[in-house]
């Protein structure tokens, strides 16, 4: 990494650990309304397996979907390069009695065994990172045979983020199958109606 590269992602990561003590405050971050979490709860389960399984939770903030996902059953690991935001996570996991490992690392580039995780998901990190069809890549390297990418993406009204058909077209070719849904209608999912473009793509390979 370059030293401009390098002062960009420390940037970056001083801006989220900024964030760490009130970023919970958002519906869909915390999931603290009983209604948000189970909408959250309900669509994880039917993103993942329904037998427990390895799951990659990458760029995981304060844990929130990680806690669900272990709660599910799985065996979960969160990373994030937010020492704040793993701080929080692992608070949040202890005092819901749920083991969950926490690392601190590079969202875009995992140094972790390949073919380890049964499932790879992320919510709202892939539009932050350079080069998202080289990330993506490397997430699935990750995936053990027949493993499942899971992406909660979207394109805001501030014209940030990315298109389903971007991150589509982004997908390695060996998907064996995917599909996207529209979660911009599931009110419930973020405490309250949007008008931008939410989505998620799951994808086997």
């Amino acid at each position: 990494m370059d030293a401009d590269a390098h002062q960009k992602q420390q940037e970056a990561r001083d801006d989220w650990d900024e964030l760490a003590a009130t970023f919970d405050e958002m519906p869909d971050h915390g999931l603290r309304d009983p209604v948000v979490l189970a909408a959250w709860t309900t669509h994880l389960a039917q993103w993942l397996p329904s037998v427990p399984t390895t799951v990659l939770d990458v760029g995981c903030g304060t844990g929130s979907l990680s806690v669900v996902l272990a709660k599910l059953g799985h065996a979960v690991t969160g990373i994030d390069f937010s020492p704040a935001m793993l701080a929080q996570a692992q608070a949040k996991a202890q005092s819901m009695g749920q083991h969950i490992t926490f690392k601190r690392m590079d969202a875009a580039a995992p140094l972790l065994p390949a073919h380890r995780y049964g499932v790879v998901i992320c919510r709202h990190v892939l539009w932050t990172l350079p080069e998202p069809a080289n990330v993506l890549r490397r997430w699935v390297d990750l995936l053990t045979p027949g493993g499942r990418l899971v992406l909660i993406e979207g394109c805001w009204h501030t014209d940030a983020g990315l298109h389903a058909w971007q991150v589509v077209e982004a997908l390695p070719a060996s998907a064996a199958q995917m599909r996207v849904e529209d979660l911009s209608k599931h009110e419930e999912l973020w405490g309250g109606k949007v008008a931008d473009e939410r989505y998620a793509i799951v994808a086997d390979f």
